[in-house]
């Protein structure tokens, strides 16, 4: 089990078999078939109600309900957090690309680039 960042478990350009399994769960999610399985649910939750169903039967699909909605957030965090980690790469290479530029034009940087990409150390 490990607590590090998603974009930060396993190896470098790898990742783990949780995150592949997240990943693919997050595409299965946002289909058709998954809206329409989750309407289903929803529609024998109803008819329970409608048709006075015995308290088992409310208690089972309430059940069904709440761990569709907690593997939901887990998968959301998961995906919302690898997002997060890509976004964040791609502006330190663009944030760093734009350094180097205005270094090898001859100009000075303005300082709160260099302070914002920590590279005033570096470079």
């Amino acid at each position: 089990m490990s607590l590090k960042h998603p974009a930060e478990r396993g190896e470098t350009g790898r990742r783990g078999f949780f995150d592949r399994l997240a990943q693919r769960a997050s595409y299965f999610s946002s289909s058709p078939l998954f809206f329409i399985l989750c309407v289903a649910l929803v529609l024998a939750w109803l008819a329970g109600y409608v048709f006075g169903a015995g308290d088992a039967y409310e208690q089972a699909i309430g059940t069904a309900l709440t761990a569709v909605t907690l593997l939901l957030v887990a998968l959301l965090k998961n995906a919302e957090l690898r997002s997060e980690a890509a976004i964040q790469h791609k502006l330190d290479a663009l944030a760093t690309g734009m350094l180097e530029a205005i270094r090898n034009e001859g100009q000075q940087a303005d300082p709160m680039l260099e302070r914002a990409i920590g590279l005033d150390e570096e470079l």
